[in-house]
């Protein structure tokens, strides 16, 4: 489990957000760090707020943007460098994803199920309705699917471990392809058809 800062509901949008685009085996994969998270003691790396994936830089900022209307952005490939590096390494050898420290916004209810996410290991998944019961709700699989959408930090909140049922990848946010690969990486054999992938 990485190390995760949960900030106090109801969301509040930071003052700046300080971020970076750079390529990855994905694509491109843009980060960001809030002005209101602090490093915890002991950590040398930012705690990531955000994580996009994507084809061009222009539209991941813009969604940035879209989503944090109220906060000013600030590029900072140099600041963030080091914390680039560190995603770049846990896209390529999962087990590493637990050394990047993360800070979750949202409500009490999503911070919930990011964090159930978080206890999902690398090379498993769970469905929807595993992880409800996991959350001890066995009836909140919509608002469970709703909140795992919203997650900001794809990759090392890892809603890309979430299926359906009979093993299909369900949706994903930035792409079936992208999820089979992330999944292919871990080691998981996904039972999805070639035409989920189209």
């Amino acid at each position: 489990m990485p190390h995760i800062t949960l900030l106090p509901t109801p969301p509040r949008a930071p003052a700046q957000l300080r971020y970076s685009v750079v390529p990855c085996s994905l694509g491109l994969v843009l980060i960001a760090t809030r002005s209101d998270a602090p490093t915890a003691p002991g950590q040398q790396l930012p705690p990531l707020a955000v994580l996009y994936f994507g084809d061009e830089a222009a539209p991941l900022v813009a969604e940035l943007a879209q989503c944090y209307p109220k906060s000013a952005l600030v590029r900072d490939d140099a600041g963030l460098a080091a914390l680039a590096q560190a995603v770049q390494a846990a896209l390529q050898t999962p087990a590493l994803a637990a050394q990047v420290p993360l800070v979750l916004g949202g409500t009490a209810f999503q911070q919930k199920v990011w964090q159930a996410l978080c206890q999902i290991p690398p090379g498993q998944t769970r469905s929807y309705s595993e992880l409800t019961a996991l959350l001890g709700d066995p009836k909140a699989v919509r608002a469970v699917g709703r909140a795992n959408g919203a997650n900001e930090i794809s990759l090392l909140v890892p809603c890309h471990r979430v299926i359906g049922k009979n093993g299909s990848l369900t949706g994903y946010r930035w792409g079936l392809e992208r999820k089979h690969a992330l999944l292919a990486t871990e080691g998981f054999a996904a039972q999805a058809q070639q035409k989920e992938l189209i």
